[in-house]
């Protein structure tokens, strides 16, 4: 019933959108609360269906329906732990048309492009971590506390990799993290949904092989282990409505990735600086340069011959300081091993996929976007009682003012 509803509104809108008709959002706002596939639109926005696969040429969010079978998958951030305007630390979203979303990586300063996209909150709840370095997962807070306040009203959950010990694991990060923003999770608990402060944790063996992690509605996530400065790193495929996803993050050249990439519609794997370029924009020695390229990254040559071995669909390096020199450098030395279909990632490229089309573009967004309004399932969340400062903090009020009355 709800996929003829929801066929009946895609209609109306391209409908809309060929004759100039104006659809009301609420029409599509009623339906989409009962299809939990359709995403809470920003008021004003009605999206419409891709029709023939003709897409344009730039991503405007929530202006376009995601296809029942189709997968959008969003680089976030592509760039470095020193972070620029450009290229911030490492983040992809994958957003699929069943209206599960997902995030790889939350590396610091990805959220604010996330923002920029205008996304549902409550469906972003879920984040698969490669490894523990601040440029793959320094952004949590930011994510969790953020997203509680624009819409999610259940738990977040982090999936990742246990570490050598115990203290260098994905729990052991989680729980540090925690105690350091306990005050802010303190403050806001009362006024904001209860469970949204909630962090669900899913610590899994880095060793395993292709194994299973995340399995709901039609969707298969697995791991392998990764091979990068320690032991506590991992690569994941995504799977789904025969659409297969991989990302990398950060590792050496290895045979895992090369074994259960294989037969990936996109393959994301780290394409780092080669050591000349790296030398000279960090102002190492080469000798320096050259290990953290080879021996810790992939550097570009190397990326090229592990995906003439996987042979995606499309194949997607990122992990590099964004400037037209560099490209210049990383496309050159990728050449050189591969000529398969290539992107090379910047912050917020978009790219489409289905099992015909795979189309590569970039969203265009505003610098000065909210997100969209909460839900009504936001608003009634259970909530517990708000908080307040102490007796002594309070006396300290300004005798001089008095503040408007509550709203009843």
């Amino acid at each position: 019933m709800l996929s003829r509803i929801r066929n009946i509104v895609d209609a109306l809108v391209i409908l809309g959108a060929t004759f100039g008709i104006i659809i009301t959002s609420t029409v599509a706002h009623e339906v989409r609360a009962q299809d939990k596939s359709m995403d809470n639109m920003p008021l004003g926005r009605t999206p419409v269906a891709i029709v023939d696969g003709k897409y344009p040429a730039s991503y405007f969010p929530n202006s376009e329906l995601l296809g029942a079978g189709e997968m959008r998958i969003t680089a976030l951030g592509t760039g470095m732990p020193n972070q620029t305007r450009a290229a911030v630390s490492i983040s992809y979203l994958v957003e699929l048309g069943n209206g599960d979303k997902f995030l790889f990586d939350v590396g610091s300063g990805s959220m604010a492009n996330l923002f920029s996209l205008r996304p549902d909150f409550s469906k972003l709840d879920k984040v698969f971590a490669s490894h523990l370095h601040i440029d793959h997962v320094g952004d949590f807070m930011g994510l969790h506390i953020g997203g509680w306040l624009s819409g999610r009203y259940d738990p977040i959950h982090i999936y990742g990799p246990t570490g050598s010990k115990p203290e260098l694991g994905t729990k052991a990060f989680v729980e540090g993290m925690q105690k350091g923003y306990a005050w802010d999770l303190a403050t806001r608990s009362g006024a904001l949904p209860d469970k949204g402060a909630q962090i669900v944790v899913h610590e899994f063996d880095y060793k395993q092989e292709n194994v299973v992690v995340y399995q709901e509605n039609g969707v298969t996530i697995r791991s392998w282990p990764a091979i990068h400065s320690l032991d506590g790193s991992v690569s994941y495929s995504l799977e789904w409505n025969g659409l297969k996803y991989v990302f990398g993050g950060d590792t050496y050249p290895n045979k895992w990735y090369i074994k259960y990439a294989t037969g990936a519609d996109v393959a994301s794997h780290e394409a780092f600086l080669p050591p000349k370029a790296l030398a000279a924009y960090f102002g190492w020695d080469l000798k320096q340069a050259t290990y953290v390229s080879t021996r810790v990254h992939t550097e570009p040559q190397a990326f090229g011959k592990v995906m003439a071995a996987v042979k995606p669909r499309l194949a997607i390096g990122y992990h590099s300081v964004q400037s037209p020199e560099n490209n210049a450098a990383i496309m050159d030395g990728v050449r050189k091993t591969y000529d398969g279909p290539l992107a090379l990632a910047r912050d917020l490229m978009v790219v489409n996929v289905t099992k015909d089309t795979i189309k590569v573009r970039m969203a265009t967004v505003d610098e000065y976007a909210l997100p969209p309004n909460v839900t009504q399932a936001y608003v009634k969340a259970p909530r517990s009682d708000q908080k307040e400062p102490s007796k002594f903090v309070t006396d300290g009020k300004w005798k001089e003012y008095t503040p408007p009355p509550m709203p009843k």
